[in-house]
């Protein structure tokens, strides 16, 4: 996984990974200060995307089986970025659709690797119900991205795209961000489902299984 400081700040590489590790080892805390208790509105929201995500541990296998369910309730509904008209939109703005967002840049080789992959998810499952929404974080605009996409022979995927990383930055926050690429499943209530660090093979039948598992049944 590469973050999106790195092409700047490529001789700090032992002291960001050492970063990582300190915060993987204070998700816990993190978790107890940040985030909302199960009493608390946002708490009682996400209790059935809890639920829901408990169901998932045994489909993280084979090509996502590094994909971590929500052990705590974490509304994701506040997060934004631009749409592909260029306002802006949040996680809460798509409620009633289950979403697989994915934070990648083209500087990111793992996340260039993954494109086709979450492409032809997006094109098998995508529809009134789920979404596949690449951010994109290039800071140089949106040519050199569009234009990647464009020789790869993506065509599903909106393009969706946030050059200030504020919403890498939030996620961070809340211990959902340590590089690029980072994935992560929400519900269709705005609630994180669970999270993979790193690339996948996302148009797998593993994958796939998991993305319907996490969806609304009825």
């Amino acid at each position: 996984m590469t973050t999106p400081n790195e092409p700047r700040a490529r001789s700090a590489r032992p002291i960001v990974l050492a970063g990582v590790a300190g915060i993987l080892a204070v998700i816990g805390a993190v978790y107890v200060i940040g985030l909302p208790g199960g009493n608390s509105p946002a708490g009682e929201s996400c209790k059935a995307s809890l639920e829901t995500a408990a169901t998932l541990k045994d489909l993280a296998t084979g090509e996502v089986a590094a994909f971590l369910p929500a052990q705590k309730p974490l509304s994701l509904a506040d997060l934004s970025f631009d749409a592909p008209n260029g306002s802006k939109v949040s996680i809460g703005d798509m409620k009633g659709k289950t979403l697989l967002v994915n934070l990648w840049a083209t500087w990111c080789a793992p996340c260039r690797k993954e494109m086709p992959a979450l492409d032809d998810l997006q094109k098998q499952l995508g529809g009134a119900e789920f979404e596949v929404v690449a951010v994109n974080l290039d800071r140089g605009g949106p040519d050199k991205p569009k234009a990647f996409l464009e020789e790869i022979g993506v065509t599903n995927l909106a393009y969706y795209s946030d050059a200030t990383n504020k919403v890498f930055n939030e996620l961070r926050t809340k211990a959902r961000a340590t590089g690029l690429p980072t994935t992560l499943l929400v519900s269709a209530e705005g609630c994180e489902l669970g999270t993979l660090y790193g690339p996948a093979e996302w148009a797998s039948p593993d994958a796939k299984a998991l993305i319907t598992a996490a969806r609304p049944k009825g």
